[in-house]
């Protein structure tokens, strides 16, 4: 059986040609040019499908997304859409389960979900959270367990503990022939 890798090296030929996890990530009015780099990252070394940014989110070529992606924005597929409403209708239309990452009342535990791979994973603003419009539209919404005294964690290391989760379990589900 074929395994995904942990990591990926060279351009974007080469990421081009490994087995791709069947996740996207869409980041929506994300601030932080450093919290996109830091995706970029992230999705390069769980080979995810896809990055998707929307609204305000930086996209490259931009100076401090690069300086914490190292790379990855070159290797990491990606697109920008100023509406991610009709791009998760997009999504959804090719098959995609839409998951908000965001606690809310309906939310499941990370640890608890069962993604319907493919899956996109829906990050929004740092403090403002996902717009009301696309949460509405998220098939699942699902929550990172926090148990000390905050109640929050900053968007790149959310995005890193989500995408590795799925990770593990696609890897699951991929060693049981499923």
């Amino acid at each position: 059986m074929e395994r995904l890798p942990f990591q990926v090296t060279g351009a974007a030929e080469a990421y081009d040609g490994i087995v791709k996890m069947p996740v996207a990530v869409l980041l929506d009015n994300v601030r932080s040019m450093y919290n996109v780099g830091a995706f970029f990252r992230t999705a390069d070394a769980a080979a995810i499908e896809k990055l998707y940014l929307s609204g305000i989110t930086a996209h490259p070529p931009k100076r401090a997304l690069s300086k914490t992606a190292l790379g990855a924005e070159e290797t990491v597929p990606w697109e920008h859409s100023w509406e991610p409403v009709s791009l998760s209708e997009r999504l959804r239309t090719n098959g995609y389960e839409i998951a908000a990452i965001e606690t809310s009342v309906h939310a499941v535990d990370l640890f608890d979900w069962t993604p319907r791979f493919p899956v996109c994973v829906v990050f929004g603003h740092e403090t403002e959270g996902i717009r009301p419009e696309l949460s509405a539209l998220c098939d699942t919404h699902v929550r990172i367990p926090m148990l000390g005294r905050k109640h929050s964690l900053n968007v790149a290391t959310a995005g890193g503990i989500v995408l590795y989760e799925l990770l593990r379990k696609y890897r699951r589900l991929r060693e049981q022939g499923r």
